[in-house]
């Protein structure tokens, strides 16, 4: 899809491991909004872990700011619809950047918090990503410590699949004034991001601590995840913009 605002953010997305549970809709409904259904595949809901490292990072026309251009990110998500368009729910958002975490709070809407974090590529392909949350805006402390590697050739999630399902969202809805203390007031806003198709891989994860479930009031699934890696895309992210109360 082409649209017709100049974009605000030119990024890259590299290293991401999409870790995904299936989870209860019913157990989400408390911390989504009511104009957005809970968007199901197979029956069920599905949360993500979705850790990457942000590259070349800039607001267009401008050159990059030091300190916000390459930088660990890390979202707790799930999948929704509004509307009839398929988009992304955010319940945290952790980034190794002071300067991207508050103009994406100011400017997106969106749950991000301070995060101390590492990436480590290691032999055999595995990547290595480490994140301890830093009390800077009230919330609970929160930790990743996950290895992971591509294990399979680079694919396209075909449209009907769980992949597809999964990845290739190209909206993401906030609520103005949604935090750590999950007040939904505020206006619904929809943000759009543009780039190729994901070039999906089969993933080996090995999780050590995972925290993100429990500080947002979700229970991990005694299950291991659906995994999938992605070596890179360049993505272009446009202003957000009211759609609903």
């Amino acid at each position: 899809m082409k649209y017709s605002l100049r974009p605000s953010i030119h990024m890259t997305w590299r290293d991401l491991c999409f870790m995904h549970w299936r989870v209860d809709a019913e157990a989400l409904r408390p911390w989504i909004p009511e104009s957005l259904e809970i968007d199901q595949f197979g029956g069920a809901a599905w949360v993500g872990v979705v850790p990457f490292e942000m590259r070349d990072t800039r607001i267009a026309p401008l050159p990059a700011v030091p300190g916000a251009r390459h930088f660990p990110e890390l979202n707790l998500r799930t999948y929704v619809r509004h509307g009839g368009r398929a988009g992304v729910w955010f319940f945290s958002l952790d980034a190794g950047s002071r300067i991207a975490v508050r103009a994406a709070r100011q400017t997106f809407a969106l749950p991000y918090f301070d995060a101390g974090m590492s990436i480590t590529r290691e032999p055999e392909g595995w990547v290595r990503f480490e994140s301890q949350r830093l009390d800077r805006f009230g919330a609970p402390p929160a930790a990743l410590d996950v290895r992971y590697r591509p294990s399979g050739p680079a694919v396209s999630g075909e449209p009907g699949s769980l992949e597809h399902f999964l990845t290739e969202r190209y909206s993401l809805f906030a609520k103005r004034g949604y935090g750590v203390r999950r007040s939904l007031r505020g206006g619904l806003v929809r943000g759009d991001i543009e780039h190729s198709p994901w070039p999906l891989q089969a993933a080996e994860v090995e999780v050590g601590r995972l925290d993100m479930f429990r500080v947002a009031g979700l229970e991990i699934p005694d299950e291991p995840p659906v995994a999938h890696f992605a070596g890179e895309v360049s993505v272009r992210a446009f202003p957000p913009r009211k759609v609903g109360p």
